[in-house]
């Protein structure tokens, strides 16, 4: 063990034994990166495209405004992606300002469950692209990479979606220049920030609804300022909610962000992004399988409200199963523009999270676990773009740092008391380093479009000292065979595409790319080998021979596809094919009769995704976004020396049909969304036993704005209504791909949820 792990885990003992509960530090070194992003050259150059750029395709428009619209880089001359404009993210209502993935309800192939109807609940939450869990993807905000630890994957919690112009989402190939962090499996989501406008503008919102729903909003944007036309914005958010069952709340959630836009001279320009995220929240209690077969008895089945003095029992007390989630951000995006067609882009980032999550276990007769993240990771991303007819090229490097310090600690219940047991698990691994240099290409010849990339991705893992914590004094004592030894995994990328346009209306596209995602799980290996310690040392295995079966998923994709536009309809089938390969999947190990996960697993998807929009009158617009993914397994399944049959069969938690449909209507200044969002059955399990009934829920919004309110400001009223018809089902299902049965955790779609909101711009 290392002096800095060392020195970190005495300092989470001693805040341990101290309070069983307490709040994360603040991010460390804010003010140096905010200080070295103006010290560096700065300017920026949005890789996404600005209004005036979407200019060869058009999807949902309802007098002029788009909910969806295809999306590419500057520079890009092939279609790859779909865009969720500033429009599509308001007409989803107040669950769609605080969560990332609850945007995305509206796409074909993209699957969001959540028992919380109000898109608080962080991590609690499941996301499936093309049937491929959404954590095995990428989240980037203007290219800059956002992920963390236990579990890997994206912080969609973290921002406030009125400071976010569009979402834009790659389900299939991702172009070479689309920042994937650690991984695009599961696709990639570009946020392009909505920067300091150009004019003076203050936005406040008020919203109250079901359950104690409050939400309170603002920004101010100060338009140009003086000589130096300097732009800036600020906003704050505070949003809280009671449960809709069960004791505590999700929230109160802190959300405060803070951007600057700044040209010198013709050839250079500046912008500074700073976010930062506090949210407290009590715990969802999932279900069993077979209390999800009697919904009218377990719909409301949570938490315990108070504590009885038993700790079987008191696992389940509210209070103990909750988490405290801490994020800040910050980066520039430097632009320098020494020629026209020639752009230099500078990205400096650096990110912060402190976590602590407490949760009850039957381990021991009842303990509260408490995991605890303190992640630390520091960047900077390089980049020349030139354009020369008809060619334009992207070459790129992304170098970054990693510090992770990722442990559980165990508390004993002790009456009415918490009682510190030491380090559960402790999966330190110091710094690890990311290098991703990347090249992309494109171009167009008459009505032929092209673009071809490639991208290499390098992560250096650290070495990692295992030790334990005997009692009683909890002290960290070396285990030499809990260590683990650093290793490199590598991997190239290719991506290449291709569209011909037969006409202005009509046009074809076709892509291929390859995927990945680095290695993760590592908590749950390290628990396996920790609590069966003793039979690994009598088998002469060590953590890190566990280890030495970890690698890369990677999944090939291929994506052909049509886009027909005319006066009374948009049509955009895509027709997709996907391989993936040494994917994360239990297998027996006869040495110590124990099974864990290795990468070793297949499975091959295809389906069909569509958009569809057909414009009844002028103010009438109809959309239906059907879906069929087929995500099978390429292989049968052994565990504990079983062998399951489940070759050819649908991967658990992803439906084959899904729909989202619906209606946008207009009226003068009053907007009417109906919608219905459709979902096939699913199984919680790799057999097919737990079976997942299908479902349909019914949305309602309604918008109306007044123009000249209050010195000719501008009044917005909405009500949005979530199941409107009160359907009891089946939300979230927490579980792995390769789950059998009884591992599956369930939980309860919300019920019927009303919003109000208003918000005044001027």
């Amino acid at each position: 063990m290392n002096a800095k792990q060392i020195q970190w885990f005495k300092g989470s003992a001693e805040k341990a034994q101290g309070k069983d509960v307490g709040k994360p530090r603040r991010a460390r070194h804010l003010w140096i990166t905010v200080l070295a992003a103006f010290i560096l050259p700065t300017p920026s150059f949005s890789a996404e495209p600005s209004g005036s750029e979407e200019k060869k395709v058009q999807d949902i428009v309802v007098q002029a405004e788009k909910i969806l619209t295809p999306t590419r880089q500057a520079d890009e001359t092939v279609y790859t992606g779909t865009a969720v404009t500033r429009k599509g993210i308001e007409a989803q209502g107040p669950r769609a300002s605080t969560s990332v993935y609850e945007t995305l309800r509206i796409l074909p192939g993209v699957q969001v469950e959540s028992p919380d109807p109000f898109g608080l609940a962080a991590e609690q939450q499941s996301i499936r692209v093309r049937g491929v869990r959404g954590y095995l993807g990428a989240l980037t905000v203007e290219g800059i990479p956002n992920y963390g630890g236990n579990p890997i994957g994206p912080r969609d919690y973290i921002y406030d979606m009125m400071n976010v112009e569009s979402l834009s989402v790659y389900k299939g190939a991702v172009p070479g220049d689309i920042g994937t962090g650690v991984g695009s499996r599961g696709g990639a989501l570009w946020l392009q920030p909505r920067w300091p406008q150009d004019e003076f503008g203050v936005r406040l919102g008020q919203s109250f609804g079901s359950h104690s729903y409050t939400r309170t909003e603002t920004r101010v944007d100060s338009g140009r300022l003086g000589p130096t036309s300097t732009k800036l914005s600020a906003s704050y958010s505070y949003t809280e909610v009671d449960k809709w069952k069960g004791p505590g709340k999700v929230g109160p959630r802190n959300n405060a962000n803070f951007m600057v836009d700044q040209d010198v001279g013709q050839w250079l320009n500046a912008k500074l992004w700073i976010n930062m995220n506090d949210l407290d929240q009590n715990l969802y209690r999932p279900l069993t399988y077979q209390q999800t077969r009697n919904l009218s008895d377990t719909y409301n089945k949570d938490y315990n409200s108070v504590r009885t003095g038993s700790a079987a029992k008191d696992i389940y007390y509210y209070d103990y199963n909750k988490g405290n989630y801490n994020n800040s951000d910050v980066f520039a995006v430097l632009t320098i523009k020494p020629w026209e067609h020639v752009h230099f882009i500078l990205k400096p980032y650096y990110s912060d999270e402190d976590t602590e999550i407490f949760q009850g276990t039957t381990t021991r007769g009842g303990i509260i676990q408490k995991r605890y993240r303190d992640i630390d990771r520091t960047g900077i991303i390089g980049e020349v773009r030139g354009t020369l007819e008809p060619f334009s090229a992207v070459l790129g490097y992304l170098y970054e740092e990693s510090d992770m310090q990722i442990s559980s600690s165990n508390y004993g219940i002790s009456g009415m008391n918490l009682v510190y047991q030491g380090v559960g698990v402790a999966a330190t691994t110091g710094t690890t380093y990311n290098h991703s240099p990347y090249l992309k290409i494109s171009g167009s010849h008459g009505p032929f479009d092209w673009q071809g990339g490639l991208k290499y991705f390098r992560f250096e893992d650290s070495d990692s000292q295992g030790y334990t914590t005997p009692p009683p004094r909890y002290v960290p004592v070396p285990a030499p065979d809990l260590d683990r030894k650093g290793r490199t995994y590598d991997i190239w990328l290719p991506t290449a595409g291709v569209g011909y346009r037969f006409r202005p209306d009509f046009s074809v596209y076709a892509s291929y790319g390859k995927n990945f995602i680095r290695p993760y799980s590592y908590m749950p290996l390290i628990s396996l080998y920790s609590a069966n310690r003793s039979t690994f040392r009598a088998a002469g295995v060590s953590l890190d021979d566990l280890f030495q079966g970890y690698d890369m998923e990677k999944s090939e994709n291929v994506d052909v596809g049509f886009r027909w536009n005319t006066a009374w309809f948009e049509l955009a089938p895509t027709v997709f094919y996907a391989k993936h390969k040494d994917l994360l999947t239990t297998v027996y190990d006869p040495r110590v009769r124990l099974s864990y996960q290795q990468n070793i697993g297949e499975a091959s998807g295809y389906g069909l995704d569509v958009e569809a929009n057909v414009f009844l009158m002028k103010n009438l617009t109809l959309f239906v976004n059907p879906s069929y993914t087929v995500l099978e397994y390429d292989k049968d399944i052994t565990y504990q020396n079983k062998t399951f049959d489940v070759e050819g069969e649908q991967v658990v938690d992803t439906p084959k049909i899904m729909m989202r449909a619906g209606m946008l209507y207009k009226f003068k200044d009053l907007e009417l969304i109906p919608s219905v969002r459709f979902s096939g059955k699913r199984y919680g399990d790799i057999q097919h036993n737990e079976k997942i009934d299908s479902y349909a829920v019914v949305d309602f919004g309604a918008r109306y704005q007044l123009t000249n309110f209050l010195f000719n400001n501008t009044l917005k009223i909405s009500l949005d209504i979530y199941n409107l018809l009160n359907k009891r089902y089946v939300s979230l299902i927490n579980v792995s791909d390769d789950s059998r049965g009884g591992a599956a955790s369930y939980y309860a779609g919300s019920p019927f949820t009303a919003i109000v909101s208003a918000t005044l711009e001027f």
